[in-house]
């Protein structure tokens, strides 16, 4: 009688990219909160390839955090629209870049001479910083704890990352290209979802931080793959070998990427990433 042949483990397959960096919300995040498993098993059999996935979003840490921790992901994130490099495994922040706050306070006085005056939130700096909320400023149902203030002195009192913007009268994309008007080239403004218009540090991009994030792992632009959907990730697009926009996605992303593939809620990230995985 023959032995039995040995089992054959299944080949490990290729991938033609190293790196995988995902916005969160409107491209990896579902419009209920939560990742798809189609989605966590591409992202999976990619990092089973050998190429690191890093999410790079415009929440700052305290807003990530929890994401991070039920995704079980455990490398680097770049949080606070590039101004946060975060190890998720050691809960460790490993750069951080704040906002001049009087820098900040001589752009808004001129994007009040130019439109009247914005309402205020602010994000505060850290592994725990709070997002405080002014007087006037629509905050978006969910999850996302946000501390309430009166006194909008409350808002400069600490350090902070980012602050974001609302007009009572003008729509996100018009308030956005008011403000950098106003600005000129004192701060950033970006438009980084429905009802987000934040001012940051000048120069701050979301490819500031991938980048910071990808020399960490030894890795190029041009074995980078990401995925975005609003305007705030074209610097990201651009710094990236390739750039592929939800189908969702705002029309200023999606007219300098690459591909545009399905939506977040239709599994956009994981019909990319099995084209190119291929068998080993």
């Amino acid at each position: 009688m023959t032995d039995p042949a040995p089992a054959v483990a299944a080949p490990t397959p290729s991938f033609p990219y190293k790196l995988v960096a995902t916005d969160l919300d409107g491209t990896l995040l579902r419009e209920d909160g939560t990742v798809s498993e189609r989605t966590r098993k591409a992202l999976a059999s990619v990092t089973a390839a050998g190429a690191a996935h890093i999410i790079v979003t415009g929440r700052a840490v305290p807003w990530t955090r929890n994401i991070l921790d039920d995704l079980g992901y455990e490398g680097l994130a770049v949080c606070g629209q590039g101004a946060q490099v975060y190890h998720a495994g050691e809960h460790r922040l490993l750069t951080s870049l704040t906002l001049d706050r009087q820098l900040a306070k001589v752009a808004l006085s001129r994007i009040e001479e130019r439109i009247g005056a914005p309402a205020l939130a602010v994000s505060r700096d850290g592994l725990d910083g709070e997002v405080l909320v002014g007087p006037g400023y629509r905050v978006q149902e969910g999850p996302l704890p946000a501390l309430f203030v009166d006194d909008p002195a409350q808002l400069w009192a600490a350090p902070l990352n980012k602050v974001y913007i609302q007009h009572p009268e003008l729509g996100d994309d018009a308030l956005a290209e008011a403000a950098r008007a106003a600005v000129g080239g004192l701060v950033d403004v970006v438009m980084a979802g429905a009802g987000v218009v934040e001012i940051l540090p000048p120069g701050l991009t979301k490819a500031t931080g991938l980048s910071l994030a990808a020399r960490r792992l030894g890795v190029k632009a041009a074995d980078t793959i990401a995925f975005g959907d609003m305007p705030n990730d074209i610097p990201m697009f651009g710094w990236a070998g390739y750039g592929v926009a939800m189908a969702n996605a705002h029309e200023e992303l999606k007219a300098v990427a690459d591909e545009v593939t399905a939506s977040n809620g239709d599994d956009g990230i994981a019909i990319v990433l099995e084209k190119l995985l291929l068998p080993g």
